[in-house]
């Protein structure tokens, strides 16, 4: 028996054994909204399932345990033969299995099929970020493929199957398979076209040899990936298979895995071509353009990826205050704090809106959602993945000591927070991104002000905030200096316009006082002390 003085009270449940989809009531409402109705019962069903998974004690168990047992590389094999194998945790294997029979690669098959991804993605790596990456890439290699459509032809079926097969063999062997993506070389980074591996043109049309060092390749384990290298033509897309067609290892060296801050339980890793056998995807000298569409989806899955880690932060913020009491009451009672959470929460809803209209634009794809896109991703990729850490920061700050503790799983949240910022370009490449997209591009900015247009006249500090962006746009003195500053509006005027149009008046209202009308102050739980908070935070709060 417990000594008296161990007996332990006030101290909230683990939040465990909850539907995460169920739960998340801007999520659900958006599905609703952007599904066709006769999709509406089955998806529903099947998020739910997920989101009841997700939720479970098994589920998160694998993720502390594949989070606490990082890949490890193995560059021999025991008789001494070079073999470049990563072995992973069993509890990864099974995270992965378990988002790949989910759907969370076979967007593109199906209809409605990027806002049930979309809506997926958000539920499933609440319990495990890491596994996203592969599930990622995976994902977005297909529009890459689809510029030849013999490649694609061959490979798709099996990058969206819903089959995980871990072993490495042939990829017409295998019913599913998974890519990852090889860009970026240490003298150039985010700057690609200063890549200098070659790719040497082979007797059989479209196969070359390529050498070179790759100073990031995502998901190191898998089937095949896609890369750039300098072809006689120019930088050019290539698509390396690690396991070639009569069973040999194709030549792809694992120098090393990347100690990272966070992201522990996925493997990144710098890997060398030496004769790497290679097929061209696309033209010689349009490799950007060809990869494009790649990075264009794994960038709109970095938006759902922070709009998920917030939302699951969010989550367990509410959730504690809501059983732990001090100085005479609940936590989510007191007006501080309710505060906080409320503010916490609006940061929460507004990046889970933006995230799911793009996914709706993305199964839409009528060439006015294709130049909104253009304009709209990289604003929200730039805004969104850098509002993480800081709502990373004070969700823990909400449980006290107690968020300081790993066995809370709020530190692997918060070492997760800037991933998605850094990746698939950081806010500078972002922010230049949109600036390209403006000058180049007419339709994007149509698109984007056709959008926000939509919610003018519901809120008179959306509608100064929608005059003060057409001031600034109209004025490109020393534009590229002052982008970030532009892209954060662009961002921020088209959330509020998605939450006026689709959120309680509560949570419009209080988004649009604070991040449109100047009522707020440089911290969370700086909203003005006349709204409706307690709506906003009983609204965000998780039903175990």
């Amino acid at each position: 028996m417990a000594a008296s003085t161990h007996t332990v009270t006030n101290q909230a449940p683990p939040l465990v054994g909850y539907d995460v989809f169920a739960a998340d009531r801007a999520l659900g409402e958006a599905v609703v909204r952007h599904l066709d109705p006769e999709l509406l019962e089955e998806a529903r069903e099947e998020l739910s399932a997920l989101g009841r998974t997700t939720g479970s004690a098994q589920v998160q168990e694998w993720g502390a345990l594949a989070n606490e047992n990082p890949p490890k590389l193995r560059t021999h094999d025991r008789y001494g033969n070079r073999i470049d194998e990563v072995d992973f945790h069993p509890s990864w294997h099974r995270l992965l299995g378990k988002g790949v029979s989910a759907g969370l690669t076979s967007a593109w098959t199906r209809p409605g099929g990027h806002v049930r991804r979309a809506a997926g993605f958000v539920v499933w790596t609440q319990a495990e970020a890491g596994n996203g990456c592969p599930l990622s890439m995976t994902h977005a290699a297909v529009p890459a493929l689809r510029t030849d459509p013999a490649l694609a032809a061959e490979w798709e079926p099996r990058l969206t199957a819903t089959v995980y097969d871990q072993e490495l063999r042939p990829a017409a062997r295998k019913a599913g398979v998974l890519f990852g993506m090889g860009m970026t070389e240490k003298q150039g980074g985010s700057d690609v076209r200063a890549n200098t591996t070659g790719a040497r043109p082979l007797a059989e049309d479209g196969t070359y040899a390529l050498t070179g060092h790759k100073w990031f390749c995502s998901a190191p384990m898998s089937d095949g990936f896609l890369v750039l290298a300098q072809a006689p033509g120019g930088l050019t897309c290539f698509l390396v298979p690690r396991v070639l067609a009569d069973g040999t290892r194709n030549v792809f060296r694992i120098q090393r895995l990347k100690d990272k801050l966070g992201n522990r339980s996925n493997a990144s890793g710098e890997v060398e071509f030496d004769g790497t056998w290679a097929r061209r995807v696309g033209e010689e000298g349009r490799g950007v353009r060809t990869i494009i569409g790649m990075v264009a989806a794994t960038r709109l899955d970095c938006v759902l990826g922070s709009a998920s880690l917030m939302r699951q932060a969010v989550a367990q913020a509410i959730h504690h205050c809501t059983y732990r009491e001090a100085f005479g009451g609940l936590l989510v009672d007191k007006p501080l704090m309710r505060n906080v959470l409320a503010d916490l929460a609006l940061e929460s809803e507004a990046a889970t809106t933006l995230a799911m209209r793009l996914a709706a634009a993305y199964d839409d794809g009528s060439e006015q959602e294709r130049a909104f896109l253009r304009l709209a991703v990289p604003a929200a990729k730039y805004w969104v993945t850098k509002r993480c850490t800081p709502v990373a920061v004070e969700a823990l700050e909400c449980l006290g000591g107690n968020g300081y503790v790993e066995e809370s799983g709020m530190p692997r949240l918060l070492r997760e927070s800037p991933l998605n910022s850094v990746w698939e370009g950081a806010g500078n490449v972002q922010a230049l991104d949109v600036l390209r997209a403006l000058q180049r591009e007419p339709g994007a900015l149509d698109a984007y002000l056709r959008e926000v247009g939509r919610a003018r006249g519901a809120d008179h500090r959306l509608d100064g905030a929608i005059k003060n962006l057409l001031t600034e746009l109209a004025d490109l003195d020393g534009i590229e200096a002052r982008a970030r500053r532009l892209v954060e509006r662009i961002a921020l005027v088209l959330q509020g316009s998605l939450l006026v149009r689709y959120a309680p008046p509560e949570v419009a209202d209080a988004f649009c006082a604070s991040r449109l009308g100047g009522d707020w102050g440089t911290g969370f739980g700086t909203l003005p002390h006349s709204l409706d908070l307690a709506t906003v935070v009983e609204r965000a709060r998780p039903v175990a």
